[in-house]
């Protein structure tokens, strides 16, 4: 029996108590073993086997070649471009692996601040290099491409298989109306212009249109993290799809299988959960360290294909607006492209949306204002005033996608008209003078 003298906790001579408290060093081997994690071997095996993108990772080393040993400008400019199709990609998967054990918060603002990687980098290496036009026409194809090109596929892939396909129409409508307010504030700047008599030389009005920019492009930024908190935090249930299970989605189209399903909520549910949280396959640490190796890697091959497109352009009469209007966003959302088709053909149309309409909202509000900033403070004046004809362009596809979506439903027949504005498109600047 303990007497008064015991004490009340056992004595462990001057040492911490026994209990099982982790230290730092502790935490950090457990990081780097990657516990209850894919190992190294099996994250990297899927990192660079998981796909056969990745057979055209053959092209980094060709195209590191063919820039320092000054190969002919067509080989310069396709072995880069090939090489920036596997490697965004990669990025995505690097993103989307670290995105799976962050939570969904953290998860979201990896993906706004990695999901265009490629085009960042394309748009920093080109506005490094004065190339101030590529960076304009780069960023305008890369909106273009996903509003019309990469949806347009998706609405095509998706009538193939279904009849009509339907997706959350308030969330739809938030992201279009963000995308127009992006489209309006291209639209003041080449206004002002308009009204200074075309002044192109102008100190005054040059000035007034760096300010102009500028000023936005903070604006910009600032209503972009207002949509993430929108998106991820207070209205993030709009962004989830209609959960017929549960009875809380509309179920004014429910057919017989839907009310089959209904019958049966917890099961059902369980087996969409199922469905959604697929188990990852590399651990946070390794996926970490590829996602800045490849973002490297990408660097340098974007800047060797940017130093390609003059003498390309000159060489095989390509006009530079065509580089990077059209080619230009293909490499950089190749696997983008892929992805939201094979969604809207499983009819994920939610997910579709995200990655067609959001992504060009992350170029308009986020990217565009990021580059205009780098170019303050590097020296480079880069404006948000875009040429007349493209400024028309863009406005005229957001109205066309803004009028498509705003009744949550899509057929084929909506995804051949974003596909045949946009053959126009391409073609209109194929044809256009420099």
């Amino acid at each position: 029996m303990p007497s008064e003298n015991d004490p009340l906790l056992p004595r462990t001579n001057g040492s911490a108590p026994t209990a099982h408290a982790h230290t730092i060093g502790e935490h950090i081997a457990a990081l780097i073993k990657g516990e209850g994690e894919p190992s190294w071997l099996q994250s990297y095996k899927f990192f660079f086997f998981g796909t056969w993108f990745n057979v055209l990772l053959v092209f980094i080393p060709l195209s590191i070649f063919a820039h320092h040993l000054n190969w002919d400008a067509a080989l310069r400019f396709s072995f880069s471009f090939l090489a920036i199709i596997p490697l965004a990609k990669l990025l995505g998967e690097a993103t989307e692996q670290m995105s799976a054990k962050l939570g969904q918060t953290l998860a979201g603002l990896l993906n706004a601040s990695f999901g265009n990687a490629v085009e960042i980098i394309v748009g920093i290496a080109a506005l490094m290099q004065g190339e101030l036009r590529i960076v304009q026409t780069s960023m305008l194809g890369s909106i273009l491409s996903n509003i019309l090109l990469v949806l347009g596929c998706s609405f095509l892939a998706a009538g193939y298989v279904k009849k009509e396909s339907t997706f959350q129409q308030t969330a739809a409508q938030a992201s279009s109306s963000l995308m127009t307010l992006a489209c309006i504030t291209l639209v003041i700047p080449a206004a002002y212009h308009s009204t200074q008599g075309d002044a192109t030389g102008d100190p005054d009005s040059q000035y007034g249109l760096l300010v102009i920019s500028r000023g936005t492009a903070i604006v910009l930024l600032v209503v972009y993290c207002a949509y993430l908190w929108f998106q991820l935090k207070s209205h993030a249930d709009l962004f989830n799809p209609p959960d017929l299970k549960n009875g809380t989605g509309d179920q004014t189209n429910v057919g017989p299988a839907d009310r089959a399903e209904l019958a049966e909520p917890e099961t059902n549910a369980q087996a969409s959960i199922a469905q959604v949280e697929e188990p990852a396959q590399m651990n946070v640490l390794s996926a970490a360290i590829a996602l800045l190796g490849v973002t490297v890697v990408t660097a340098f091959c974007a800047d060797y294909l940017v130093a390609s497109i003059e003498e390309t352009a000159e060489r095989y009469h390509i006009p530079k607006a065509f580089i990077g209007l059209i080619l230009l966003p293909i490499v950089a959302n190749a696997a983008e492209h892929v992805t939201s088709v094979w969604m809207a053909m499983k009819d994920k149309m939610e997910l579709t949306i995200t990655i067609c309409v959001g992504s060009s909202i992350q170029i308009a509000a986020f990217v565009v204002p990021l580059l205009v900033i780098v170019g303050w403070i590097s020296g480079h004046e880069l404006t948000l005033f875009f040429a007349n004809f493209e400024t028309i362009i863009l406005f005229v596809s957001v109205i066309l996608v803004n009028t498509l979506i705003q009744d949550g439903k899509s057929n084929y027949m909506e995804g051949l008209m974003l596909l045949s504005l946009y053959f126009v498109i391409a073609l209109s600047f194929w044809v256009s003078p420099e």
